[in-house]
């Protein structure tokens, strides 16, 4: 396995964390005066206000800074960059066309900066134009909660269907995407719209099941039963290439439960969006474990992307030790479940935590990195520190200055994401290229192993 090593770049400037200290109403006041200041003191806190009291040349500033900051500090570098190359072999095989084993698929889980779907989706984009668009992949069955999206496809659903699973969890039989949908009366749809060549339904058999329609483009494709002993149910044809307009119909009053659909092309790439509102890392480790580790292998993912920790940041009862811990059950899962694809974990980013007098750091931050630093390592994955990327403690505040972060001071705004996954995209695309020069230095010009002819 080859050693690869990042240039050197600037030096990183750290953000003094100055939080900022709403006023709060004197304790002698009357009720109503009480309530009156609490109002005033509520409209002043509102993100409106905050954004609007930014000029437009400090914001650039801001913004301009940000941006340097992100491309230029050292430790925003890929650790363990080894753990990488078996994405980049995969790359530089499709790139120059020595596999024809279909598109070169990511797994992105994580919780809510994973499930907006502006940080994987720009990421998607990046990949796609470099490398071809392998269409959407998989996507989760409907709507199953709310503001769920994906930028590259257009889900809907009718009334019927429950929610199952989730960042609270539930039976543990939710699948790739930690959540599914459920549903017991004839009539009801679930609806895709999206491009791609290859059709693949996920979901799930159990003694008296019912069973449900699929079609395209208004063509009847397959009626479908679900009854049958309990584990995973697949259905896959050959659509051609296009647009496709796919309708799920459930067809009696017995239990249905789907968890997503597959809509990929021969080639290219494809960037699936596994996150969850609120989710930390413990919940893969919460799924029926045979069923996710089949998804996962039917995906047989080139990259898996893991990036959690800003919900379990805010918790006292997560130790380094425990979170390690469970880091190290949900790293040795996925090494089951997808042996040959890298391992990329993303560091919590930076965040404040608002109370009643201060908008403060988070104490559990530094001991969660520490632990995703130490389990990446333990399990030969490689790391990437977003805390750091983004200035260090306290740079949320300029973020947020920037526009480019919400004024909750937890999320990004949808340009702040795509920055990100520019970032992120750049620093990959750089360690592909030093594999690809080493590469031809150990292989060859010929790429596939075989003999160069020197004379």
């Amino acid at each position: 396995m080859w050693r690869i090593l990042l240039p050197a770049s600037a030096a990183a400037l750290a953000l003094a964390a100055v939080p900022l200290l709403p006023q709060s109403a004197p304790q002698n006041q009357s009720p109503a005066a009480r309530k009156t200041a609490a109002k005033s003191s509520a409209a002043r806190r509102k993100p409106a206000s905050r954004a609007s009291a930014v000029s437009p040349q400090a914001r650039a500033e801001a913004a301009g800074a940000v941006e340097s900051r992100l491309r230029s500090a050292p430790e925003t570098g890929i650790e363990n960059p080894a753990a990488m190359v078996p994405l980049y072999e995969r790359m530089y095989r499709m790139e120059h066309r020595l596999d024809e084993g279909g598109p070169l698929r990511v797994l992105q889980f994580g919780d809510s900066h994973t499930a907006s779907d502006d940080w994987p989706g720009q990421l998607r984009l990046r990949f796609q134009q470099r490398f071809g668009n392998g269409g959407p992949g998989f996507v989760q069955a409907g709507r199953p909660f709310a503001g769920f999206r994906r930028l590259d496809a257009k889900s809907s659903m009718s009334r019927g269907w429950q929610t199952l699973g989730g960042a609270r969890g539930g039976d543990g039989y939710d699948g790739l995407g930690g959540v599914s949908l459920a549903a017991a009366k004839a009539g009801e749809t679930l609806a895709l719209e999206a491009e791609g060549e290859f059709l693949e339904f996920f979901y799930w058999n159990q003694p008296g099941g019912g069973s449900f329609s699929l079609e395209d483009n208004g063509i009847f494709l397959a009626e479908i039963s679900t009854d049958g002993a309990p584990g995973p149910g697949y259905f896959r044809r050959d659509l051609g290439p296009g647009p496709h307009s796919l309708v799920l119909r459930t067809l009696d009053s017995a239990p249905v439960r789907v968890f997503g659909w597959v809509l990929e092309r021969r080639g290219g790439v494809t960037w699936e969006t596994l996150g969850l509102n609120g989710a930390q890392a413990d919940l893969l480790l919460r799924q029926d474990a045979m069923l996710l580790k089949g998804h996962i292998a039917r995906r047989d993912p080139a990259l898996v992307l893991i990036a959690y920790g800003t919900n379990e940041s805010r918790r006292a009862d997560w130790t380094a030790e425990s979170y390690e811990a469970a880091l190290d059950g949900v790293l040795s899962l996925l090494r089951e479940a997808a042996p040959a694809a890298s391992i990329l974990i993303v560091g919590v980013p930076d965040q404040f935590v608002r109370t009643r007098r201060a908008a403060v750091l988070p104490a559990g931050t530094d001991r969660i990195l520490e632990a995703q630093r130490r389990a990446a390592r333990k399990h030969r994955c490689a790391f990437w520190n977003f805390r750091a990327a983004m200035g260090g403690p306290g740079a949320m505040r300029e973020w947020v200055r920037a526009g480019l972060a919400q004024p909750d001071y937890v999320h990004l705004t949808a340009a702040g994401y795509r920055l990100v996954g520019d970032a992120l995209f750049d620093l990959i695309m750089g360690q592909y290229g030093i594999f690809v020069t080493i590469r031809k230095e150990v292989m060859g010009e010929n790429g596939d192993g075989s003999p160069v002819k020197t004379h």
